[in-house]
């Protein structure tokens, strides 16, 4: 008889296990034996738990989602802040630590570029684009007005991803990340002092 809670940890187990496996092998040379592997367990779990490769490359893609909410979340709750500051935090939330660690960006950049042969994946990308855009226009329709704030919103999210991108590929990510971030913020800044004007 399984122990009660286990079910959820192995899950957790396995699509860390995908999280590496992807890193070191990529998301086309990554395999339920290679997964297995690194998570220690046999072939058949994976199975057990998500069905195949493919059910756990999806839980492993909304597990990288749910981390990206997750910080922008925890930012918000602790902070309750102005529009101008929720927009700074949705900045914070695309460049946190886990999300410039190297799991997160080869996973990302691999998922990616999947997603465009893969419906399924690229649902998930959709959802991904359309959260990051509905937060960014939310904020901004409290500081401008509703059609500057449209297209400060697909701006914002256009620097975003271009950054993230950029720095994701860079020879010094660590750096590059932390800069990007910093523009970001001075991007949303000049927008809304603009707005003034």
């Amino acid at each position: 008889m399984p122990k009660v809670g286990m079910k959820p940890l192995r899950r957790q187990q396995l699509i860390d296990a995908a999280l590496q496996s992807v890193a070191e092998h990529g998301l086309q040379n990554t395999t339920i034996v290679t997964i297995s592997r690194i998570a220690g367990m046999s072939s058949g779990i994976i199975s057990h738990y998500f069905g195949g490769k493919r059910e756990l490359i999806e839980a492993t893609v909304n597990y990288l989602l749910e981390q990206l909410q997750q910080a922008f979340l925890e930012r918000i709750t602790q902070e309750s802040p102005h529009p101008h500051n929720r927009l700074h935090l949705i900045i914070e939330a695309n460049f946190t630590q886990f999300q410039r660690s190297t799991l997160a960006t080869k996973t990302w950049l691999s998922f990616w570029a999947q997603s465009m042969h893969d419906p399924a994946l690229a649902r998930l990308q959709s959802i991904n684009a359309r959260r990051l855009y509905s937060n960014l226009r939310y904020s901004f329709r409290e500081l401008l007005p509703p059609e500057q704030a449209t297209n400060a919103a697909k701006q914002t999210a256009a620097m975003i991803d271009g950054f993230w991108l950029r720095s994701a590929l860079s020879q010094e990510p660590k750096q590059e990340f932390a800069t990007a971030e910093l523009l970001c913020k001075k991007f949303i800044n000049d927008l809304i002092e603009q707005g003034k004007n």
